[in-house]
């Protein structure tokens, strides 16, 4: 599939903030910091608008996903926007079914229960998914001129767990087992996400995004050599296809066996839970920058166990170059806008005096 055109240079105002030069490792005058699910239900402006639509057409309106996305920025004060959007929805494009089920979460139908399931499903076209770059044209728009924009995705491994298993599996044991006993049909099903990925991904970069963070939820399933057989060499074929000079940021949950062999991606950013410590990681993952890691939990907390919390995370981080303050997964439903708020100046605050 050919790929969009050429990225334009960026302005010196991004190429300059603090979030791009942390993904570069470059000195920074604080260290930069942005939230997973910064735009989300905790949130009253999100939940106001969430009144008015359903979740799957937020995501299909681009004027509101752009509304959500700027607004959570401006209130929090993060040195980084991302487009507000669904990893899953690339699915649909590939021919599967996708529905977003109150109080149970998305669900994924005309999936793949046997190989002819893989080699029944198309590899995405990218144009198919034009209301998600219109999001990224909007809020690139409203967005300070300073302030860089993420675009994302779902990893390959992830989005076949949610066509083989039908909706988020803590295990993924249906997946784990087609993997096994299929390993063409598997190896098939992972090429095609990674084509249609490649297309998405770009597409976004060449719409307004900075940055791409590749989020892949269900991977701290699989141990290291299951990884490198099974993942790897697809990952490392997405990263590779992704435009030079956007930073690839890979995230997973649960991943504090195989952060070794998720840097043999060669990404410029490790995401990084709050499971694993932050110097053990940079130990692990060497000349790369890491993102990460508070416990979301943290911000139910009063504001002093806030503030040490906070500390703890940047005093593992040692001022090295590189580090991009972030929760250990995404903000939580329920969670005080203003303990969010503090975090975001604890961060800047503390780390300027480092």
């Amino acid at each position: 599939m050919s790929k969009p055109p050429t990225i334009p240079p960026l302005p010196a105002a991004l190429r300059d903030s603090r979030f791009m030069r942390a993904c570069r490792r470059e000195p920074v005058d604080m260290t930069p910091v942005w939230l997973m699910r910064q735009a989300g239900r905790y949130m009253k402006e999100y939940r106001d608008v969430r009144e008015k639509v359903a979740f799957k057409d937020l995501c299909r309106r681009p004027e509101l996903a752009a509304e959500v996305a700027v607004t959570a920025q401006k209130k929090l004060g993060v040195d980084a926007g991302i487009v507000f959007s669904d990893i899953l929805l690339i699915l649909e494009a590939m021919g599967a079914g996708l529905e977003y089920v109150e109080g149970e979460g998305p669900v994924v139908s005309q999936g793949v229960t046997a190989p002819a399931d893989a080699e029944r499903l198309k590899v995405a076209d990218p144009e198919a998914l034009r209301y998600v770059y219109d999001a990224v044209r909007q809020t690139r728009a409203a967005l300070p001129p300073n302030v860089p924009l993420i675009g994302f995705s779902g990893a390959p491994f992830t989005l076949a767990a949610y066509l083989i298993d039908g909706h988020g599996a803590r295990e993924a044991e249906k997946t784990r087992l087609f993997m096994r006993q299929h390993p063409d049909a598997w190896g098939a099903l992972l090429e095609k996400l990674v084509k249609g990925l490649t297309g998405y991904l770009w597409r976004q970069a060449a719409s307004g995004a900075q940055a791409l963070q590749i989020f892949d939820t269900w991977v701290g399933v699989l141990g290291p050599r299951d990884y490198r057989q099974y993942v790897l060499p697809h990952m490392r074929t997405l990263v590779a296809e992704l435009p030079t000079g956007v930073p690839a940021i890979y995230f997973g949950t649960g991943t504090a066996g195989i952060l070794d062999a998720m840097v043999e991606c060669e990404p410029e950013v490790i995401g990084v839970d709050s499971r694993t410590d932050l110097g053990a990681a940079w130990a692990r993952c060497g000349a790369v920058a890491i993102q990460g890691n508070l416990d979301s939990t943290v911000l139910f907390a009063d504001p002093a166990t806030i503030r040490r919390a906070a500390q703890n995370v940047l005093d593992s981080a040692a001022g090295r170059p590189g580090h991009v303050f972030n929760l250990g997964h995404g903000v939580l439903p329920g969670t005080p806008v203003d303990n969010v708020r503090l975090l975001v100046d604890t961060v800047h605050e503390a780390s300027s005096r480092m």
